[in-house]
């Protein structure tokens, strides 16, 4: 039995190289919705200001997506991305003048649009780099140092977020650093090369445009892992809430909400390093479905507990299964997609998970406002199990897949897969 090799991955420069730039950026990332969170809750004691968030973040996606997908597909998607978060810094830096100066909320929500905006560029042009550097078979152990990296940002970012507001007793220093995260972001992506993608060999047409929408719609099987996971967030989105529950529920302040949106990454990322040591999926579909029902049920835990170490516990749990979502969801986007079409895809699976978060975030807050934060919460969790039993029905072929790496790049034209193929694509 062959040993499997938990660092092979890890000692591509380019990897490490990407495994730096994510932890610094997202530690700003999640510093500065730590901060915006709290000032805004401060500001307005509003959940709807807290849903608002995510309304003003998604907007920006949704007209940014075609136009975004195409240049990961045309453009070096290194530049991309460092031109993109390079404008995030910009934004952190502003927050932090808007909040110094005691600017209006419109500023503060001005500024998420920015934000978005970047993110926008940023995630098809990051999210289709590996590709261009790895072998497929290194994917799935690539993708679960990245997504390590992004865990241990996502659990230092908010202790970190909290414990600053809490000693410095405002907002500021907290976008200050955030900016300097995403500086030291674009500085490591520097590192990485500048790759074109392939071009086709015809004149793109208006057409092409649109042809990520035609690979998704005729790839049944990621098409029901991406709606499985827009749904689950959609509803399932607890995190936008924590402020009201660290402050009027659980009653532990700035630095007890640090630890509440640390949590859910401190789960993935220790499932993550188990995957590292794990190897490939035999059933990976299966696993998607079954991991995304106990991320339904630890969201009903955590609306319903009023302790602070089982809530933490039911966040860390949501983080568990989570992780294990993401990294079958990536890796199956990864090696059924050819390069040439990677950006329009990425970037349309953005709009689907970032429709989700965005979005869930502004619908929780929402119900939160006219039902209360634990009907929101417990409700989300529920409605979460109750999109895999549609899914599993509606796409019984996900359950079946075999391993992610087993699988091989979809031309358009051969997307729709013949009886046989359909156990395994």
């Amino acid at each position: 039995m062959t040993a499997v090799d938990s660092f092979s991955a890890i000692r591509n420069p380019h990897v490490r190289a990407l495994a730096l730039a994510r932890i610094s950026g997202v530690i700003g990332s999640q510093i500065v919705n730590v901060a915006v969170g709290w000032q805004l809750y401060e500001i307005t004691g509003s959940a709807l200001s807290l849903g608002l968030v995510g309304l003003f973040e998604l907007a920006p996606v949704l007209f940014l997506m075609i136009p975004a997908g195409n240049a990961a597909d045309r453009y070096a998607r290194r530049n991309i991305a460092m031109v993109a978060v390079a404008l995030m810094s910009v934004a952190s830096f502003t927050l932090a003048a808007i909040s110094h100066l005691g600017g209006p909320v419109s500023l503060i929500y001005a500024m998420l649009v920015v934000t978005g905006a970047a993110r926008a560029f940023a995630s098809p042009a990051v999210g289709t780099i590996l590709p261009q550097l790895l072998k497929p078979e290194q994917f799935v152990n690539a993708n679960a140092w990245v997504s390590s990296s992004f865990q241990f940002a996502s659990i230092s970012g908010p202790a970190l977020g909290g414990l600053i507001i809490a000693w410095t007793g405002g907002a500021t220093w907290a976008y200050f650093i955030a900016g300097i995260g995403h500086v030291i972001y674009v500085v490591a992506f520097s590192t990485l090369p500048a790759i074109k993608p392939p071009q086709a060999e015809e004149k793109r047409s208006f057409s092409d445009v649109f042809a990520g929408f035609r690979f998704i719609r005729r790839s049944p099987v990621f098409l029901a892992a991406i709606t499985l996971d827009m749904f689950a967030v959609l509803l399932g989105g607890a995190v936008v809430l924590l402020p009201i529950f660290a402050k009027d529920i659980l009653h532990v302040g700035p630095e007890g909400l640090g630890w509440l949106r640390a949590a859910p990454s401190i789960g993935s990322l220790v499932m993550l390093l188990v995957v590292t040591r794990m190897k490939p999926m035999q059933r990976p579909g299966f696993i998607l479905l079954l991991v995304v029902i106990g991320f339904g049920l630890a969201t009903i835990g955590f609306g319903l507990s009023t302790n602070f170490l089982f809530s933490l516990l039911c966040l860390f749990l949501t983080g568990v299964f989570d992780s294990v979502s993401v990294i079958v969801r990536l890796t199956l986007e990864q090696v059924i997609t050819p390069d040439r079409l990677r950006g329009r895809v990425s970037a349309i699976n953005y709009v689907f998970i970032g429709f989700s978060n965005e979005f869930g975030a502004f619908e929780s807050g929402v119900t939160a406002f006219a039902f209360g934060p634990i009907a929101s919460v417990v409700g989300g969790g529920i409605g979460t199990i109750a999109v895999v039993l549609v899914v599993a029905l509606a796409w019984p072929a996900l359950a079946r897949i075999g391993p992610l790496h087993t699988l091989t790049p979809q031309e358009e034209a051969d997307i729709v897969p013949t009886t046989e193929a359909r156990h395994s694509v």
